[in-house]
């Protein structure tokens, strides 16, 4: 251990706190939520009392530490920012603040938190059925972890350091994000009825196939997954799991250049075209798969069209439910679905200057996953230097 610094353990120096207040039927909440590594909390979304089957909630304060008990094997930690400042959230997300402000800053603590190696301490003290879905991370395990602690003012020079850095990291990527918002809207008004010639309004029925069901989940078998963000950021590749881990007797295998949307999120925008990088991953039931038929329409142009904000407001008015976050997009009302139609010429045109796109973008991408793994670096170099 480094010169003046020492090694605590959390349950010294911060005490658990609770500002439970009664749900009451007229009472409007903004509801937290916390990103997973180490990426902050952030306003999910706001209820009426009545919407939310809590009888009790806990305010939080800005200054507060906060951890989600399912998902903090993930790095699921974060310091409560001013605007959040009010907010509420369940009893599984904890809350913690300094038993003495002398002792520790909690943006270090934040930044200790984003650790790889730290989540995997975590995970080993998490307690539930499965890894995957009730993996909970118990408030005594929490208070018991050690971190390594330097005098506060070592701490607040570490902090100011990680922040500049952090924060130039953070204009970067939010730039790189209004570009590529810019660009992909010019491309979708490509498609635009005001400026494209010809469109026809298909079902898509007519466009796609429904894929049945074709994989039987064994036991002691491994299957790696894929997902669908949300807010057209497309599907993803998941971690592996075996057949005990989930309760489906029945997947899908993927196929690339197939498209596929979870029924409860679909009207979020989390549909998408089947990437090269998650061909032959599965997805459970609830992720209805559609083969494209591409003599009618090229698969670019329905990501495009699926990605398009407007398009994810009318999938809400198909979507079933008793509430929104509960809407499901069923296959039957997808395939009713009208599909503004381009000519395969125009369409063909399209493609291209995606292809384009997406070319110049993961060399952006590529800069940016160069950039985004300073902190990571400077993070390990910071902590690990507390053992020498």
């Amino acid at each position: 251990m480094r010169k003046g610094w020492t090694e605590v353990a959390l349950g010294e120096v911060l005490g658990q706190v609770d500002r439970i207040e009664p749900v009451r039927p007229d009472g409007k909440y903004r509801l937290l939520g916390v990103r997973l590594e180490g990426r902050g909390a952030f306003h999910r979304e706001t209820k009426l009392g009545t919407e939310t089957s809590a009888s009790l909630l806990n305010r939080v304060k800005e200054g507060d530490f906060i951890y989600s008990r399912l998902y903090a094997w993930k790095g699921a930690f974060a310091l409560i920012e001013k605007s959040l400042d009010g907010c509420f959230v369940s009893n599984e997300f904890p809350l913690f603040r300094p038993v003495r402000l002398e002792q520790i800053n909690l943006r270090y603590l934040r930044y200790w938190f984003k650790l790889p190696k730290v989540w995997k301490t975590v995970e080993e003290d998490c307690q539930g059925s499965t890894p995957t879905t009730r993996n909970r991370f118990n408030e005594r395990f929490f208070l018991k972890l050690k971190i390594p602690l330097p005098p506060l003012a070592e701490q607040e020079r570490i902090v100011a350091r990680l922040d500049a850095i952090e924060q130039r990291l953070n204009r970067i990527r939010k730039l790189r994000e209004e570009a590529e918002k810019e660009l992909q809207a010019l491309i979708r008004s490509c498609l635009n009825e005001e400026h494209c010639k010809g469109i026809r309004h298909v079902r898509m029925s007519e466009l796609v196939e429904w894929r049945p069901l074709d994989t039987a989940a064994i036991e002691s078998e491994s299957y790696t997954f894929a997902g669908v963000y949300s807010f057209g950021r497309g599907v993803f590749r998941k971690e592996a799991k075996t057949g005990m881990d989930f309760a489906y007797d029945r997947l899908t295998q993927l196929k690339a250049n197939e498209f596929t949307y979870p029924k409860l999120m679909a009207w979020e925008g989390a549909l998408g075209v089947v990437p090269e990088s998650c061909d032959g991953c599965y997805v459970s039931p609830e992720f209805p798969v559609f083969t494209i038929k591409t003599d009618k329409v090229l698969p670019e142009i329905v990501d495009i069209h699926f990605k398009t904000p407007t398009v994810w407001t009318e999938l809400a008015h198909l979507s079933t439910g008793t509430n929104l976050r509960r809407r499901r997009l069923n296959p039957s009302a997808f395939l009713r679905y009208l599909f503004p139609l381009p000519p395969m010429a125009v369409q063909k045109r399209i493609a291209a200057l995606s292809l384009r796109a997406r070319e110049k973008a993961g060399l952006a991408d590529q800069s940016s996953a160069q950039q985004q793994a300073l902190l990571p670096s400077l993070l390990d170099r910071v902590f690990k230097n507390a053992d020498t």
